[in-house]
């Protein structure tokens, strides 16, 4: 390509429309000067404490369709069974297991317990089916649920509800009072 010449005239009036122009120091020059986007954190799944002792102390009998199931901690009194029973502590929450398979029923049970303590609830009421659809004579879920509640930790009694609850494929638990709910307030002065 042939250089191109300008005349004075479109020099000139090429300078006049620039105005004055300074020479430039340094020819590196950043072109962005946003700032980066602030990192999202990643997002941890939950790491939920089961409260599940590993092995039980004694052997539990395989449940069949109609049976109920009770269960009181060692310490406690008969009548808190009979108590839960009728419904004196009241309900605080819900949850229905029934159709899960028995390693999602583990994990939503879990979740359950352990935001209904976060949360103070004293009464909760699990609803896991009586079985009917089991191969075998003996409910798969309600054999685990019975299992599970005897090794948590914090339970510390339970009993199938009556039949206008769900009978025997649902129970009634009773967990411990959460310390924080337990404490009763200092009045200051």
């Amino acid at each position: 390509m042939a250089k191109k010449t300008l005349s004075a005239e479109d020099s000139a009036l090429f300078r006049q429309s620039i105005g004055n122009v300074k020479p430039i120091e340094n020819d590196n020059l950043l072109l962005e000067t946003t700032q980066k986007p602030k990192p999202y954190p990643k997002l941890q799944s939950e790491k939920i404490d089961t409260n599940f002792k590993q092995a039980l102390d004694t052997d539990i009998e395989q449940l069949y369709q109609e049976d109920s199931m009770s269960f009181i901690a060692p310490g406690l009194q008969k009548n808190v069974l009979k108590k839960l029973r009728k419904g004196y502590f009241g309900l605080d929450a819900s949850i229905d297991l029934h159709g899960l398979t028995s390693r999602e029923a583990e994990h939503q049970l879990s979740k359950f317990l352990h935001f209904s303590l976060e949360d103070g609830y004293r009464c909760i009421h699990i609803i896991h089916g009586k079985g009917l659809r089991s191969a075998s004579e003996h409910p798969v879920l309600k054999n685990e649920i019975n299992r599970w509640l005897r090794q948590h930790k914090e339970v510390q009694a339970f009993c199938s509800t009556p039949p206008k609850e769900g009978g025997t494929g649902a129970v009634f638990v009773l967990l411990k009072l959460s310390k924080k709910y337990s404490e009763e307030e200092d009045p200051q002065y």
